[in-house]
């Protein structure tokens, strides 16, 4: 519903009416000839809070844009109705409505990447999306933890989205604007923003279905695979995965050398090189740990061609030579990340690995018959952290 009169347009944008007022007067609103604000005059109430709470005077900001050296003008467009406003309805009165504990609905709060609520707090508007959801879970009797869990990697991928879409268009379109002593709005008009967020909306959700098609079709084969090994009708090979590490040699004295562009520079190369190897061998990079990656791979033997190849196409690169350690065991997968002792000790046996080389252990060496691989026994090590000795392998591409 919009316009909104002076009460109704406070309560949106989380302010007295004595607040919004003074807005009014200092020129930042413009009421229309009924003295009703829009949505875009309640976004422009956000937009002023943050830029008060950064250090801008709220005076010199009104002058500037009495004067039009600054307009907030786009939060009139479209694309930026993704802006919330406060819904009028508390989480305590929503969670009555919904028969699911308020702590449930708070968490979309947090994870959305804002303090905490309380119980009282009114609700956002593009929070309001989540509440079906979670009622649903609820209903359907999924535990509270796997739906916090779920709620939390959403939250936190989405974010990582998010910011890395702002800086793209902060380099793009912002910063040549400022260069050229214009707006950014006057260097590519408000038409192409709106046109490029739908695009970029359509694409990601594009991306998201095509890695669900990926996760969900693991997820059919395997259950397919538990029912005809129940019934009789399959042997299904216990293999367990393999936990990969890949180190760059001498990351921190590099930077330290050359500085953040040439350490960007080169998370960029080995991220292009790690990314296009592992899933060409059925893996996928699981974190990014600075010096170094983190990967997953269903199968051993694919794992070790995967790592032997990122080694060679680093060195193919230019850049310091890399180091891997891979172990195979089981582990445990939660909020995306993989966690147990098949984790710990994989990382310990890329600390032990030289520049150049890819170490395995005994239990890769057992699950990889038929790779294209061979192994050196490295013998007996002791690693740190690791109790007792371990037998280690150095691997190679046979031939």
């Amino acid at each position: 519903m919009e316009p909104y009169d002076l009460a109704e347009a406070a309560q949106r944008a989380g302010i007295s009416a004595g607040e919004l007022r003074g807005l009014v007067e200092l020129g930042i609103l413009k009421p229309d000839a009924d003295g009703r604000l829009s949505s875009g005059d309640i976004r422009r109430v956000g937009m002023v809070n943050s830029l008060v709470a950064a250090g801008v005077p709220l005076d010199g900001l009104g002058a500037a844009m009495r004067s039009g050296q600054i307009s907030l003008d786009f939060l009139d467009e479209p694309s930026f109705e993704r802006f919330s406003a406060l819904s009028g309805v508390t989480f305590a009165q929503l969670a009555d409505r919904a028969g699911v504990q308020v702590g449930l609905l708070m968490l979309v709060r947090e994870a959305a990447g804002s303090p905490a609520p309380n119980p009282d707090d009114e609700v956002r508007d593009e929070e309001l999306g989540y509440v079906e959801f979670i009622a649903a879970q609820v209903k359907a009797g999924f535990r509270p933890s796997a739906i916090e869990r779920l709620l939390r990697v959403q939250g936190d991928s989405l974010r990582r989205m998010a910011e890395t879409e702002s800086a793209w268009w902060r380099s793009e379109v912002i910063a040549p604007a400022m260069e050229a002593g214009k707006r950014p709005d006057e260097i590519l008009g408000v038409d192409f923003a709106y046109r490029m967020s739908v695009l970029n909306e359509a694409a990601l959700m594009g991306m998201y279905h095509l890695h669900q098609t990926q996760a969900w079709s693991t997820t059919i084969i395997e259950g397919l695979e538990m029912q005809l090994t129940a019934a009789g009708l399959h042997s299904r090979l216990d293999h367990p995965p393999a936990m990969c590490f890949l180190d760059i040699t001498g990351y921190t004295r590099l930077t330290q050398e050359r500085g953040d562009a040439a350490a960007a520079q080169l998370a960029e190369q080995l991220g292009r090189i790690v990314q296009r190897t592992s899933i060409k061998h059925g893996g996928r990079a699981v974190k990014w740990l600075g010096d170094g990656v983190m990967l997953h791979f269903p199968n051993p033997g694919p794992g070790v061609v995967a790592a032997l190849e990122m080694v060679a196409g680093v060195a193919e690169a230019g850049l310091p030579p890399a180091h891997v350690g891979l172990h195979a065991g089981p582990v445990i997968f939660q909020e995306g990340d993989y966690y147990g002792q098949t984790v710990n000790v994989a990382a310990r046996i890329a600390d032990y690995a030289p520049p150049g080389e890819v170490i395995v252990s005994q239990e890769v060496v057992d699950a990889s018959a038929g790779a294209d691989v061979a192994f050196r026994d490295v013998g007996p090590v002791e690693l740190k952290g690791v109790s007792g000795a371990m037998r280690l392998h150095a691997a190679s591409r046979l031939g």
